[in-house]
């Protein structure tokens, strides 16, 4: 008997669903050995962030050399326009712009021609005194007493000729034997020379005053032709010729300007709050742009009593040797005023510190366990950061790895300090760096 078959039509969708059974049988398996296998490696790195390796080192004790910051502008401690005392007319212009000149040296000259001419006449009209009054100038130059004076003599003289003559006629009129006109002739000569011994001492002591007139006179017209070389009043440099060869000047004519270029000052402003820092003599050292790989130093020299009240800011003025001449007025400088040494200051290198939303901290190490520790920052020097509060200087610091760390995290403290170490090394030479001079 013959078995009946099925059509070719009915058993496709039998092995199409059996393979459809099998692809998603395949694909679940596949899905749970990827799960489990993730699972498996995530749980692998939680054990390994259970105990971070870190590198430690312990709380460090520096010195730190306190700095205020300064920056102002050179200046020079002495400037002066040189001017004339004297009118006349410029023959010589002996400077340059830049000249280098001494106290006393010649700058400018005047023709002297009148002022010479004024002191022979000076010179002749105090001849002319000294020889009323008996003297020479040269091996005499004080007068003699009055009574030794030609004219006071000569009027002595007259007045005792006259008294005696009277004293004759009045005996000759006692005898009666002169008439009473002589008589009275005789008393007025004795009255008259008598006015005239009073006018010759008056006249004496007139010329011993113009005496003294006269020598001031001619003094002073020698001053004028010595003013006629017009000198430095100060050492410095030359920064302005104000005159040129055949000018007519009067006096008072500024003809040269000149800078005195050492020392300089170094002119600043400081905030009060570093009032109590500044003292006199504390070293400073700045630098220019003209010269920027060049340090310059000098010294605190004077410090304003008064704080101003609109900036709050008080003046300085720095010392700064100049010697050869580099650095000029005006040039602008910036530095910095080396005010104490600070030592066994708690310190802690940068590599330790971690720094979020402002605010700094330290992981310090116990029993295997990170403590996050906040801390106030200070100076730094080289690579190392002062601690101003937080620690208490006996703590073990993590140094490497911090980014991984958190409070209460286990870690595993590694061999290796290096990092200590190098900082260490690095600060021993490095003066703080301080903003606004750092704290009191």
């Amino acid at each position: 008997m013959k078995i009946p078959t099925q059509p070719s039509a009915i058993q496709r969708p039998t092995w199409y669903l059996l393979t459809i059974v099998l692809i998603s049988a395949v694909f679940v398996l596949s899905c749970s050995k990827s799960t489990t296998t993730k699972g498996n490696g995530g749980g692998r790195q939680t054990a390994a962030r259970a105990a971070v390796s870190v590198q430690t080192t312990p709380v460090q004790r520096i010195s730190i050399e306190r700095q205020v910051n300064v920056s102002g502008t050179l200046a020079s401690p002495d400037q002066a326009k040189v001017s004339s005392e004297v009118a006349g007319v410029v023959r010589q212009v002996l400077v340059e712009l830049g000249t280098e000149v001494q106290p006393g040296q010649v700058l400018v000259k005047l023709d002297p021609s009148e002022l010479e001419l004024a002191l022979q006449r000076s010179e002749s009209a105090l001849r002319q005194t000294e020889a009323q009054l008996g003297i020479d100038g040269v091996r005499v130059k004080e007068p003699p007493p009055d009574e030794e004076i030609s004219s006071i003599r000569t009027a002595v003289a007259n007045r005792d000729d006259a008294r005696a003559q009277l004293a004759r006629a009045k005996r000759l009129m006692s005898q009666k034997l002169l008439p009473q006109a002589d008589l009275d002739t005789a008393e007025t000569r004795v009255k008259v020379t008598e006015a005239n011994y009073q006018a010759a001492i008056e006249n004496v002591q007139a010329l011993k005053a113009s005496l003294q007139d006269r020598r001031a006179s001619l003094e002073l017209a020698k001053k004028k032709v010595n003013d006629a070389s017009i000198r430095s009043s100060v050492g410095g440099q030359v920064s302005e010729k104000l005159v040129q060869p055949g000018e007519y000047i009067r006096e008072n004519t500024a003809v040269v300007s000149i800078v005195q270029m050492n020392p300089l000052k170094l002119k600043t402003a400081l905030q009060e709050k570093n009032a109590g820092m500044i003292q006199k003599n504390q070293p400073v050292q700045f630098q220019v742009e003209s010269f920027p790989n060049t340090t310059f130093s000098g010294k605190v020299a004077f410090i304003s009593p008064a704080v101003d009240q609109a900036t709050r800011t008080f003046q300085v003025e720095i010392l700064v040797e100049n010697s050869d001449r580099r650095l000029k007025p005006g040039f602008f400088a910036q530095g910095v005023i080396q005010t104490r040494v600070d030592e066994n200051v708690m310190a802690v290198p940068e590599e330790a510190v971690s720094q979020l939303a402002g605010v700094s901290s330290v992981y310090a190490i116990a029993d295997n366990k990170a403590r996050q520790v906040t801390i106030t920052t200070g100076s730094t020097k080289g690579k190392l950061v002062e601690v101003v509060s937080g620690l208490n200087g006996d703590e073990i610091l993590a140094v490497s790895n911090i980014n991984q760390l958190a409070n209460g995290i286990a870690v595993a403290v590694v061999s290796g300090n290096a990092v200590a170490a190098q900082a260490e090394q690095s600060a021993g030479g490095a003066p703080a760096s301080e903003e606004g001079g750092g704290r009191q």
